[in-house]
């Protein structure tokens, strides 16, 4: 899943960076306001983690811009402001939660997959499908009740299928989503990846769509 974290503490940004990638997040960093307003005008994400206080760009009108442009991609606001009114102001101009520092990375990623659960419209932790079950707090998948050992990208690969089943999804849409700007992505990557999980999984689960790109079929 790609994220976009915008924010300027380098210390803090770096931190987060490393625990979200250790959650499997694709993470694009970045550290200045209007850099990030360009990249959402450019890119597709599926989650935005954002800081208000920005050189350049503040977070606040980043996301009345992105809500203006009728984007609804989720976005965590991620501040030292602890009023009230603060709150109320980010909440009002669009974002879906809001985090006040210092923190815990748990608890920002508990969250995060609640955002990610809404905005596909599911309310249940788990997706299931024919048997299998991905949990995506614990990264594990299950088939027929036994566990299937995948790679993080593998998992990555099935969670974003699960999530848009009877959805053609093409390769470069899954590259976005798995691979961040400093990532080196070699031209069959993803079929590897599919390949794979066809052999772990029931190989007819993922269907080709010749020409356009892969799909799990609607029961």
């Amino acid at each position: 899943m790609r994220l976009l974290l915008v924010e300027d503490d380098e210390i803090l940004g770096d931190g987060l960076v490393e625990g979200l990638k250790m959650e499997g997040y694709a993470v694009d960093w970045l550290t200045n306001g209007k850099l990030a307003d360009e990249a959402l005008k450019l890119n597709s994400y599926e989650l935005v983690v954002l800081d208000l206080n920005l050189p350049d760009m503040e977070g606040l009108d980043i996301l009345k811009a992105l809500r203006a442009r009728k984007d609804e991609t989720p976005v965590m606001v991620l501040t030292a402001k602890d009023t009230v009114p603060d709150r109320v102001l980010g909440l009002d101009s669009g974002a879906d939660d809001f985090v006040i520092k210092p923190f815990e990375l748990d608890e920002v990623c508990a969250r995060l997959r609640a955002l990610a659960r809404r905005n596909e419209g599911r309310s249940a932790p788990n997706i299931e499908y024919k048997g299998i079950v991905l949990d995506p707090a614990s990264h594990q998948v299950t088939w027929n009740e036994e566990k299937v050992d995948l790679s993080q990208k593998e998992f990555e690969i099935l969670s974003f299928l699960m999530s848009n089943i009877g959805r053609v999804i093409s390769r470069a849409r899954l590259e976005e989503s798995l691979y961040s700007w400093d990532s080196d992505v070699e031209s069959n990557t993803v079929e590897v990846h599919i390949h794979h999980l066809r052999k772990k999984l029931d190989p007819s689960i993922i269907r080709t769509v010749r020409g356009v790109g892969y799909i799990i079929d609607e029961d």
